[in-house]
Parts: C-alpha cells; sequence; structure tokens
C-alpha cells in the first residue's frame, strides 16, 4: 500500500489507516482485526487512552507483540479519568500529559509512541504548557511526533503557529467539506499533514448505506441525502463505486497524508482496503463532486479569527 509521509516528519503511514476504537472488548476478536488490517498493508494503527477506559491500548499492546517495529502507533491524550467518578475531566496541563503517557506506554507494551496527540482542545488551554509537554517527551525519546485531534480552526491555528506539530485529525469527507475553507490550505502552507477520520460518514457513502441515512447527517436532510446518493451514482456512471469514491476524496488534497475509515469485522477491513487502493479520482470527477455537496464551513465560534 501507498505510503505517504506525515508532515515534515520521518514517519511514512499507509494511505489507509486503521482506527482502533472499533475493535471492541474481546482479545481474540479484537487482535484478529489489527491483524487483518497489518496483513491488508496498513501499517498507521490510531487509538487513545480514552478508548474503553484504556482497554483500547492493551488490546492493541498485545496485538501489536512481536510486529511493534512494522508499524506507526499513535495514541492521544488530555481526557482525564478521576477514580471514583464518572464520565472524564478535561486535561492539558504539562504534568498530566507527562504522566499519562507512561499509563500508555504501560497498556502499549511498548517504550515509545510514534505520534502522541493532543485529543480535543480549547483556546482557554494553557496552550504554551501543553506544548512544554510533548517537546519534553520528543527529546526524551518517549515520542516521536506529536500532533493534534481537533475540528476546531482557531484551536488548530494555534498549534500551527506556535508548535511543532506534525499531524491534524480531523473529520473530513465529502459529505463533510468542513477543512476545505480554512484547514487544508492552512496545513498545506505549513507543511503539516492531515489525518481524515470519517472518510464513509457513518457508512452512509457506501453502496449498503441508505438505510444509514435515516436520521441525516450534519445538515443534509435523509431527503438530501437520498438525493445526494443517486446524483454521485449518476456522476459515478458504473466506472466507480461509492465506497471507493468515498474513500478517494479526501485523499485527492494532498495535504491529506492518510485516511481511517471505520471497521469493526474483517470483511469490513479487506473492503475499505480494495476499494481504497483505487487512485482513479479524476479531476472532472472530483468537480462534478464538489457541485452536488455542501461546501460546509464551521460556526462562526470555530471560524478562523480573520486578523491572524
Amino acid at each position: 500500500m501507498k505510503k505517504n509521509r506525515l508532515g515534515q516528519s520521518d514517519l511514512y503511514v499507509s494511505e489507509i489507516g486503521f482506527g482502533c476504537m472499533s475493535i471492541g472488548t474481546e482479545e481474540p476478536a479484537a487482535i484478529r482485526l489489527i491483524h487483518e488490517a497489518m496483513d491488508q498493508g496498513i501499517n498507521f494503527l490510531d487509538t487513545a487512552d480514552l478508548y474503553d477506559q484504556g482497554r483500547n491500548e492493551e488490546l492493541v499492546g498485545k496485538a501489536i507483540q512481536g510486529r511493534r517495529n512494522e508499524i506507526i502507533l499513535a495514541t492521544k491524550v488530555g481526557n482525564r479519568r478521576i477514580p471514583g467518578q464518572e464520565g472524564w475531566v478535561w486535561d492539558p496541563s504539562k504534568s498530566y500529559i507527562k504522566s499519562a503517557v507512561k499509563e500508555s506506554l504501560r497498556r502499549l507494551g511498548t517504550d515509545y509512541i510514534d505520534l502522541y496527540q493532543l485529543h480535543g482542545g480549547t483556546l482557554d488551554d494553557p496552550i504554551d504548557e501543553t506544548i512544554e509537554a510533548f517537546e519534553d517527551l520528543k527529546r526524551e525519546g518517549v515520542i516521536r511526533q506529536y500532533g493534534i485531534s481537533s475540528i476546531r480552526p482557531n484551536v488548530i491555528l494555534e498549534y500551527v503557529n506556535r508548535s511543532g506539530i506534525v499531524s491534524v485529525m480531523s473529520q473530513y469527507s465529502l459529505l463533510d467539506r468542513r477543512p476545505e475553507e480554512q484547514i487544508l490550505p492552512l496545513l498545506a502552507k505549513h507543511g503539516i499533514s492531515l489525518i481524515a477520520r470519517g472518510p464513509l460518514a457513518k457508512g452512509i457513502l457506501t453502496e449498503a448505506g441508505e438505510h444509514k441515512a435515516d436520521k441525516g447527517y450534519l445538515d443534509y436532510t435523509p431527503k438530501q441525502l437520498a438525493m445526494l446518493r443517486e446524483d454521485l451514482r449518476k456522476i459515478l456512471n458504473n466506472k466507480a463505486t461509492l465506497h471507493q469514491t468515498a474513500l478517494r476524496y479526501p485523499l485527492y488534497h494532498p495535504a491529506v497524508a492518510s485516511i481511517i475509515p471505520g471497521a469493526s469485522s474483517v470483511q469490513q477491513i479487506v473492503k475499505n482496503v480494495q476499494e481504497g487502493k483505487d487512485s482513479s479520482l479524476s479531476s472532472n470527477r472530483y468537480e462534478q463532486i464538489q457541485q452536488v455537496t455542501k461546501s460546509t464551513d464551521y460556526d462562526q465560534e470555530h471560524r478562523l479569527d480573520p486578523r491572524d
């Protein structure tokens, strides 16, 4: 599988990654899914300390035993669970990040993390302190690179201008084109990669996804989604599948290094890899898709400050 450079780093990730959040909590099944992804040529595994209260990282760690050097391992930090309390609190402090990474390393069974990502962020955070934590960990060799997982342009802008992030993970699909107006040009300008999650839009952008559109998606109504699926079929004209086109659409932009489609079965992993390998999305078809989809934008609160 094709591998793309993550930002200006020395990390090269498969253009189709695997989001481990969907592997469940049963060890044999979870390991089987991760091994299938790796066997299919996927080298980019993404998890988070939040998923299943750390169980997800534990399962990823067990799956990669003996194969650590085959993968680029990414996890996330910032959502802190407090013993005895329901849910979690947001904590991007330096002290918490430097303590949380030790627990992630323990659960993952490794002594380094390839890509450590801040799992959210607000403008009220102690951003300089947060950046110091990641820079310290990088100097110590605990992490190789760091990034942020966010959909907030103003927050992303702060990290682009003030830190050494190599990537931004954000939702991006032909149904959610919000990154196109502000984020993608910003990242391209600074040599930072986008990791696109949700390219299949909860399965709506697959051949069998018609029933999944019943509740709508973002500002698309169920009726609009049904009409859009028909418009896309006409554009594709039996020359490509909807699934294939949905996976290739985010990758068309040069700032996108990898996509992370959801998969909770071996069959879905294989299907994603098979469909995603075809890079036949032409510029003409890309433009046609843009004409029939909405160029949605972030609400005013999350827009980039025009003074910046």
